[in-house]
């Protein structure tokens, strides 16, 4: 896949240097050391955990593969790289990068990792950001200071053009891996054969994607964020429904795509069309200047619409909003902030000063509450579900409002959930994950 232009980057360089200025002159700093992260070895093994770098790190490199490594930088000094290169024959050291980003750099390489400390523009005002273990934290008397953070995660909203350009091409990989799986779904395959439907697809290894594939068959989709893969696919006639959430990254940003399909064209696939139906109408809602709580509150109205259309509630959509009952069929926020990381940071906050807008009373698990402004890339994922530990906790309160039977002709499916990756913009939005499954469908 190819990657953005060298043009796009110097650009998303350069406002990642005005930001830093701005979050070291806020906190009071003078410079700013970042740590790509360490691994972590497993208990009593000589194994370490798959390696996640630190987000900071990578959005001034696109380097996800370099523990021990730093990012030095002081305002109208050049960015330096100090990357681990340690003498190793069990394992393959990093590479030095050549690629056209690295002349924007000096970079360092060093054999063991206390000497970075060498390179480091020491004294009380540089601040460190990462993992801070007790020997680095002797380097630098700042470790993660708050209020340089909170300025960095507030403005990390805002993505620049490179930054949407990596997301697009990771929709695009999303995309192929949806389809792929989507025929995977419809050859009989199990949910471990969809998942290594998905990887061939994308070209990513497990270890590689921005998170944990959720594949789920049948009543498998009423669990959020299942996490297992049977290798034993349900015979024909027990085949019900699929449910994929699974992303894909490029250059460090990510991608978050859910689709749902029914086996048969039968009521459940109808139900399946009308939430993508309200999730359209959802994702034109993603313009500047919109709260993104009236958006999930919208979301409740819709499917609360789409529950009495379909049998499932006799209460009215007004009825279900206020009481509650939307939530037990669809008990998660409507989407969340996307980009160096899945959930990315910074979702509840009102300023860079680390103030916090609050989530609405009622809605726990809404991750995002900010006013949507150009430049957001945002998922919009409603969905409708049949948990049993919900309903069965509704049994009292909503008795009478919930059609029973249709509920357990509903359950074997398990449920519905459609997301998109949305960019906001100064008109209308731009939906990523729409355009490239359009694209990636299309003949070539």
């Amino acid at each position: 896949m190819q990657l953005p232009s060298q043009h796009l980057y110097c650009a998303h360089l350069q406002i990642q240097r005005e930001r830093m200025n701005a979050a070291l002159e806020s906190a009071g700093c003078d410079a700013v050391a970042i740590y790509s992260g360490r691994l972590q070895w497993q208990f009593l093994d000589d194994q370490a955990y798959p390696f996640k770098v630190n987000p900071h790190f990578k959005s001034w490199v696109p380097l996800l593969d370099a523990p021990e490594s730093w990012l030095l930088y002081a305002p109208a000094q050049r960015p330096k790289l100090v990357l681990y290169q340690p003498r190793d024959y069990w394992h393959k050291a990093p590479e030095t990068p050549t690629a056209p980003w690295t002349t924007d750099f000096d970079i360092e390489v060093i054999r063991e990792p206390a000497d970075a400390k060498r390179f480091f523009p020491f004294g009380k005002r540089c601040a460190l950001i990462g993992e801070i273990t007790q020997e680095i934290a002797a380097w630098s008397a700042a470790g993660n200071p708050k209020a340089l953070l909170d300025h960095l995660h507030y403005q990390r909203a805002y993505k620049t053009d490179y930054e949407i350009a990596c997301m697009r091409v990771a929709s695009r990989r999303a995309a192929r891996g949806h389809l792929a799986a989507s025929n995977a779904f419809n050859a009989g395959a199990s949910e471990y054969e969809i998942h290594l439907a998905y990887l061939h697809a994308t070209g990513h290894s497990e270890e590689e994607l921005p998170y944990p594939n959720i594949i789920a068959l049948n009543s498998n989709a009423a669990v959020l964020h299942y996490q297992h893969l049977n290798r034993t696919p349900p015979q024909p006639q027990a085949r019900h429904s699929f449910l994929i959430d699974a992303g894909a990254a490029v250059a460090g940003y990510a991608a978050d795509v859910t689709r749902t399909y029914s086996a048969a064209d039968d009521e459940f696939a109808a139900l399946i069309l009308k939430v993508h139906e309200l999730q359209q109408t959802l994702c034109r809602q993603v313009r500047a200047g919109t709260s993104y709580i009236d958006i999930h509150l919208a979301a409740h109205r819709l499917i609360a619409h789409a529950l009495l259309d379909f049998g499932v509630i006799t209460a009215s959509p007004e009825a279900a909003t206020t009481s509650g009952l939307s939530s037990v069929f669809f008990p998660h926020g409507v989407g969340h902030l996307l980009g160096l990381q899945v959930h990315d940071v910074a979702g509840f906050a009102k300023n860079t000063r680390g103030d916090e807008i609050p989530k609405p009373q009622g809605h726990p698990y809404l991750r995002l509450t900010r006013t949507l402004e150009q430049g957001f890339v945002v998922t919009i994922e409603p969905g409708i579900y049949f948990i049993d530990l919900l309903l069965e906790e509704a049994a009292q309160t909503f008795k009478r409002e919930i059609v029973w039977s249709k509920v357990e002709q509903l359950k074997k499916y398990g449920g519905i959930r459609i997301e998109d990756n949305v960019v906001c913009t100064t008109s209308e939005p731009v939906n990523l994950t729409r355009e490239e499954f359009a694209a990636e469908e299309s003949p070539h």
